[in-house]
């Protein structure tokens, strides 16, 4: 790998038009590296062109290197691309060069750097965006004599500058795409278009896929208890890692990230009645959050399935309806999908829940007070009785018991609450509290 700079021989000429000639011809191609770099500046460039045009017009080993020590770019002569970046791997990564980094980021001013142990020195340049130093131009030179360092300091430093308009523009450019992306979801999550084929233009751009079932998640993150500015900066942690979990399960995602609430339009691929995926998904997220942030509470509803662009905001509303149901019961980590609150979606429309607790009591108090005192297994029964449709050989099979024994339950039930399971009133008003028992800490 190179690390000689062309610039570093110049005080070994003893003669003096010589020493002048030597002078001017690297002046000349000093002014000429300044105006390549300057045009990169105005051209469609990344860093790693402004890294490949330092490291080939001056002999030496060039990277880009970020706050953390990520190597954003690196180029050396005569190597690919993939050499490189192990070069600067092996030979500048170093706990020492993190020292470094920060020293030159203080100054903001290039440095030079001796590696006595290598015969050769390390120009660090800071790379400027704004008041902040987001990443550092990296060059492993030769060791030296006092006028080719302030050269190499020079093009370091120039080369630094260029770097960073290319980082402004690109962070520019960035938040103006993100701002349209985002205007986009919120347009299609709030049904906004003003026709159809507007719709269909927002998630083309979005990357839709509209030969494919879809859903939509809403993810409600809420910050733990205390410091309210901690409080805020842990949930919008753990947004931001609720973001990044969806995008690289399912690179086809479409996220945004809100105040309280991560939103997902994701693909969906099982059959109905299975798991859905998107539930699958949810579920992990959970865990992930649970174990990365515990102190934050998640509640993830699962919007219905559509294909139609034109849905996303039906299934948004579905999804956002269901987490205030997860909410308002205090299941906390809960993951529910629309498609299977069945009378839930109804019963929890009721403004006071108390009122359904009144209900249930009302009904089943006196099995629940019974169930309490003689531990018995009534409510269980009744609800496996209703689910196989009042067949107590099927649910006997189920609760492992004879079905002599699921029609006295029964029988012993109507006794306690005076129902006639066999009436329609009766059994459908039974059916609503089980639902309501089932959903909410109901206790007599």
């Amino acid at each position: 790998m190179a690390a000689e700079s062309p610039f570093t021989g110049l005080t070994s000429v003893t003669s003096g038009s010589t020493v002048i000639t030597q002078e001017n011809r690297t002046l000349r191609d000093l002014v000429e590296i300044y105006r390549h770099l300057s045009g990169l500046a105005l051209q469609d460039a990344d860093i790693g062109t402004v890294a490949h045009l330092v490291a080939h017009r001056t002999d030496v080993t060039v990277a880009v290197i970020s706050q953390k020590m990520g190597i954003l770019a690196a180029a050396s002569p005569g190597e690919s691309h993939e050499s490189a970046i192990q070069y600067v791997h092996d030979h500048l990564i170093h706990p020492r060069l993190a020292h470094m980094l920060a020293d030159a980021g203080k100054s903001r001013h290039p440095l030079r750097l001796p590696d006595p142990a290598r015969g050769r020195a390390r120009v660090v340049a800071p790379i400027l965006v704004g008041g902040t130093v987001p990443a550092y131009l990296v060059s492993l030179v030769g060791a030296a004599p006092d006028q080719g360092e302030d050269i190499d300091l020079m093009i370091a430093e120039h080369a630094a500058t260029i770097c960073g308009v290319i980082l402004a523009r690109e962070r520019v450019i960035f938040s103006a795409a993100s701002q349209v992306r985002d205007d986009l979801i919120e347009g299609l999550l709030s049904g906004s278009g003003r026709d159809h084929d507007e719709v269909v233009r927002w998630a083309q751009h979005l990357g839709y896929d509209s030969e494919r079932d879809h859903r939509v998640l809403s993810i409600i993150i809420e910050p733990p208890a205390g410091d309210t500015q901690r409080s805020a900066l842990v949930a919008e942690r753990a947004a931001g890692a609720t973001a990044r979990l969806f995008t690289a399960q399912s690179p086809d995602a479409i996220t945004s990230v809100r105040t309280d609430e991560v939103v997902v339009v994701l693909t969906e691929s099982t059959t109905p009645g299975s798991t859905t995926r998107a539930e699958q998904l949810g579920t992990l997220c959970v865990q992930r959050l649970g174990a990365l942030f515990p102190d934050v509470g998640v509640s993830i509803g699962v919007g219905g399935a559509f294909r139609e662009p034109a849905h996303i905001a039906r299934s948004y509303e579905e999804a956002r309806r269901t987490t205030e149901v997860i909410r308002r019961l205090g299941q906390r980590g809960a993951v529910v999908a629309f498609d299977k609150l069945g009378i839930g979606r109804l019963l929890l429309q009721v403004p006071d829940i108390e009122t359904l607790r009144e209900f249930a009591t009302d009904i089943l108090g006196e099995v629940l007070r019974h169930e309490r005192k003689h531990h018995s297994e009534f409510i269980a029964t009744l609800m496996c009785y209703f689910r196989e449709n009042n067949s107590p050989q099927r649910a006997s099979k189920l609760l492992h018991v004879h079905p002599n024994t699921v029609t006295y339950r029964i029988h012993r039930i109507e006794e306690i609450t005076g129902l006639d399971l066999n009436a329609y009133r009766d059994r459908l008003a039974a059916q609503v509290a089980l639902e309501i028992i089932d959903a909410l800490d109901v206790s007599a």
